[in-house]
């Protein structure tokens, strides 16, 4: 049981469940004349009042202006999601619907992944992105380190066949010298210039650390700190490269009077159409997680998106990431529905045959 989960008693966590899902319902705030005569809660308007308060001085709930109802806060929309949400019923048309769409002959991923960005589009009345697995191809052909200060430096990535110039500024809770950073662009020019991510190793990292200790004769922490904080962001730099995304549903933002603010609505569209600051934020998870992660108002690393919602998820097929989908929406988006339409999606996608088994176009060429 976590630390919020003892402080606040059941009455409590019903009244916020149903605030929270009475708030996703109409988009304003709820009070306690609402919550008794159409939430079903059995307790009287003066009880309600005082458990509303006591929950807005946790920071579950908040008070827009002189309204008497209450909104959800993100403290409470991350508590709703990590322990009061409940399992969405599917509706047999729905699931029948879901299947259909699925049941297309797949020839490639990509339609495997559009196919499931449309279904959960319209499934959910959101905005769905999916992510295509980075090619392995995507290489870095030279490497330029720069140092900014005693605790941090840039890297110059120069990909081969890309236009773009990449860099990263690298922090450290550590002091390093200009010689620090010289030598680093050295080891990595010899180690990693033309290498792709399958052949970035633990032993090849090893013979980094070898190499740079040697250069700039520190012990080995500093050294192997250097290596994995500079592999890690080239690692991020080849993940971004290589992903493609795409998005279904953009329009349906202006269903929602979150997004009615013209100017914030621009911009929200215009980091879609870019791609590239979404990108940076979903290659940072982790490829081999199965988890949905759910990120909510200021958890997103997008700041335009502080007061939407990400919620997103690796699709495997026979035990390998083809992918992930994701939904955008407003805080107050239906979670229920949301999180049980992405697992249903994940769950018909991995019973698909096996991805040798999916026959590629080159094959269909040379079969007719």
């Amino acid at each position: 049981m976590s630390f919020d989960e003892q402080i606040l008693s059941d009455r409590k966590k019903l009244i916020l469940k149903a605030i929270i899902e009475a708030h996703i319902k109409l988009g304003e705030p709820v009070g306690s004349k609402y919550l008794t005569q159409e939430m079903d809660i059995a307790y009287s308007s003066a009880t309600i009042r005082n458990e509303m308060a006591e929950l807005e001085e946790l920071g579950y709930l908040e008070k827009p202006h002189t309204s008497a109802g209450r909104i959800p806060s993100e403290l409470g929309y991350r508590f709703y999601v990590d322990s009061l949400v409940s399992q969405y019923d599917t509706k047999t048309k729905e699931a029948g619907e879901l299947k259909k769409l699925l049941s297309f002959k797949m020839s490639e991923i990509d339609k495997i992944l559009d196919n499931a960005t449309k279904v959960a589009s319209a499934m959910t009345n959101y905005t769905a992105l999916s992510l295509r697995p980075r090619p392995s191809s995507i290489t870095i052909k030279k490497y330029e380190t720069v140092y900014i200060d005693s605790r941090s430096y840039l890297i110059i990535m120069i990909p081969q066949g890309v236009e773009a110039v990449k860099t990263k500024r690298v922090n450290l809770s550590f002091e390093i010298t200009p010689e620090d950073v010289s030598a680093l662009s050295k080891v990595l020019n010899l180690n990693l210039s033309g290498v792709n991510v399958d052949g970035i190793n633990i032993h090849l990292m090893m013979s980094m650390n070898a190499q740079l200790k040697e250069l700039i004769g520190s012990d080995d922490q500093i050294a192997e700190e250097l290596v994995s904080s500079t592999v890690k962001s080239i690692y991020e730099t080849m993940n971004e490269l290589g992903s493609e995304i795409k998005f279904e549903g953009v329009n349906r933002l202006l269903e929602y009077p979150e997004y009615k603010n013209l100017d914030k609505l621009q911009k929200m569209i215009s980091t879609i159409e870019n791609k590239e600051d979404i990108i940076r934020a979903v290659s940072t998870i982790d490829q081999s997680d199965d988890d949905t992660k759910i990120f909510i108002g200021s958890e997103n690393m997008v700041k335009i998106m502080d007061d939407s919602t990400l919620i997103y998820k690796n699709l495997k097929l026979n035990g390998k990431t083809i992918g992930a989908i994701g939904i955008i929406g407003p805080c107050r988006m239906d979670y229920s529905k949301v999180l049980s339409t992405i697992d249903q999606l994940s769950e018909e996608i991995s019973k698909l045959s096996d991805l040798n088994a999916l026959p590629s176009a080159k094959n269909e060429e040379s079969d007719e």
